[in-house]
């Protein structure tokens, strides 16, 4: 069986205000005709389809043509997506029972209730059945009803225990849709800035691999950077576009995987994709970065550090004349460097539970309990989650 495996599309997503809908949509457009000429059984979209919980109309749409363009290709090619961090359930599941009769398949909720349980969407290749379970974006509030007796105190414990209410199959090939923050053991996946935000302090947001013995692929979203967590077959796909120069240095590609029989590891090609602009750096004096301005490398999204020792005048003027997508702009050179100095090292930007840890240590003089840091980083999660994070 042949499987597109993609993340974190961040449809509407802006880049310091810079609109990347034209980018967006050749990376989407790149998709549909590798899946056209590549002919996938299967196309998982694991979480974050849109940038903020209420997209734009021009977000759907932009979703709504890509979906069509897949749904155009003979044979027909089934779509299995989940909701992420960044997704509105309410909003992603719209149409969902319409959609089905098109072989797309929505999960946007965990199962929340005793008789609800894992989307499983089976289809069938020359080798029996492949089982996939669809898993949205968990946090433990959402599925405490579901364990009224012992309910799991953390991400993991409640991941797990969600994953052990199923009936797996393990004599035939089974694979998992999800959208979290996985590590293997004490090594944690690489991050960058794009998804640090969404990084809870402390990790508690960490689920172990563990977990996932049961399944033959575990197809996840979440992070931007494509790469496998412990083993070849548990990865994270990566976002198709670059969303931040913390990611200048990132391939963009779709994971295309090829299932055998059972027992036989996956085989993982990459598939690379192409914005329309790069998203990088550029550091040197003012007259060097000038020069390296191309006829299609001043259209990139660009972040510039001048190292001039006197500031040539109307820097930022002069870059944004050659430069027309100009996102940051810093003076690195000796006075600027015996400036900080002098104003002293700089006050470390704590993420919200750190300092919210710090805060209550300093006013009830003892660390939070478990319970209490369950409850802050559920508060601290819902209003990043308002705040379009």
């Amino acid at each position: 069986m042949k499987i597109f495996h993609l993340s974190d599309l961040h449809i509407g997503k802006q880049l310091n205000g810079y609109s990347l809908k034209e980018n967006q949509e050749a990376v989407l457009n790149q998709i549909v005709d590798y899946a056209a000429s590549h002919h996938p059984d299967a196309v998982l979209i694991c979480g974050d389809i849109y940038d903020k919980t209420a997209p734009s109309g021009e977000a759907y749409t932009m979703f709504g043509n890509f979906l069509e363009g897949l749904s155009r290709i003979r044979p027909r090619i089934s779509v299995l997506i989940i909701a992420g961090n960044h997704d509105s359930p309410e909003r992603l599941s719209y149409a969902g029972a319409f959609l089905e009769q098109h072989c797309i398949y929505l999960s946007t909720f965990p199962p929340r209730t005793p008789e609800e349980y894992l989307k499983k969407v089976v289809l069938q290749d020359e080798n029996g059945p492949v089982n996939f379970y669809l898993l949205p974006f968990l946090k433990p509030g959402y599925v405490r009803q579901l364990f009224p007796d012992n309910q799991p105190e953390g991400y993991e414990s409640a991941l797990q225990a969600v994953l052990e209410r199923e009936t797996i199959q393990r004599e035939e090939r089974n694979i998992l849709l999800s959208h979290q923050f996985y590590a293997a053991g004490n090594k944690d996946p690489e991050t960058c800035e794009s998804e640090q935000a969404v990084i809870l302090a402390g990790g508690l947001d960490r689920v172990d691999i563990s977990v996932l013995s049961a399944f033959d692929y575990v197809a996840l979203g979440h992070l931007h950077g494509s790469q496998k967590v412990g083993r070849t077959w548990i990865r994270y796909s990566g976002s198709p576009y670059k969303y931040s120069v913390s990611e200048e240095n990132h391939v963009k590609s779709m994971t295309m995987v090829h299932l055998g029989k059972k027992g036989e590891e996956p085989e993982l090609e990459f598939l690379p994709l192409y914005g329309i602009q790069d998203v990088r750096r550029e550091r040197g004096s003012l007259s060097e970065v000038l020069s390296k301005a191309g006829a299609s490398s001043r259209h990139d999204y660009i972040s510039v550090t001048i190292t001039d020792e006197e500031e040539p005048y109307r820097v930022r003027e002069r870059l944004e004349e050659v430069f027309d997508h100009l996102l940051e702009l810093r003076v690195d050179n000796e006075r600027s460097r015996q400036k900080r100095l002098e104003e002293g090292a700089a006050v470390p930007v704590l993420r919200p539970m750190e300092a919210f840890r710090q805060f209550y240590k300093t006013v009830r003089g003892k660390d939070m309990s478990l319970e209490e840091e369950n409850a802050m980083e559920r508060i601290v999660q819902e209003a990043k989650e308002e705040e379009g994070l």
